[in-house]
């Protein structure tokens, strides 16, 4: 099954909050309080977030975490690739040299068109669209798909 994390989920939650308020600070407990998730947990996700450039850290007794973009420029690709690393179907969709069948493997190339489908489709989701409720939005992904067709020949 095809699933993010449960982390993940977490800092779209997180995120979600702190987009449909971008003018404030938001503390780690402000956001546990907001969000119901543990201070422990938003506090790994801050950090993740903040080391991967989708928050900004403001340090000191008035301190707290804003967005380093406006929720329309961050993406959902952007904060699973920052809570996951690379968003990828397959070992070989994003690394060479990890499948001892990949010289002879005859899908590999559709598996990264099947993974270039999936990040494109999640790439056009951005942070704002998601302070949207889904059923007030529409979400349109024009998903190009190459397609690969060999000469036929036909007897008669």
């Amino acid at each position: 099954m095809l699933r993010v994390s449960k982390l993940t989920d977490y800092a779209s939650v997180i995120l979600t909050h702190i987009a449909h308020y971008p003018n404030g600070l938001h503390t780690a407990s402000d956001l546990t309080s907001a969000t119901g998730v543990a201070l422990p947990t938003v506090s790994k996700v801050l950090k993740l977030l903040t080391k991967n450039n989708i928050l900004i850290s403001h340090r000191g007794s008035k301190g707290g975490y804003t967005l380093a973009k406006e929720p329309s420029q961050t993406n959902i690709a952007e904060i699973i690739t920052a809570i996951e690393g690379p968003i990828s179907m397959t070992e070989c969709s994003t690394l060479t040299g990890v499948c001892e069948q990949e010289s002879s493997c005859e899908v590999k190339g559709n598996w990264h068109l099947i993974n270039r489908a999936v990040y494109t489709a999640i790439e056009a989701v951005s942070l704002a669209d998601m302070v949207t409720p889904v059923r007030q939005q529409a979400v349109s992904v024009n998903m190009p798909i190459v397609s690969k067709t060999s000469d036929l020949k036909v007897e008669s």
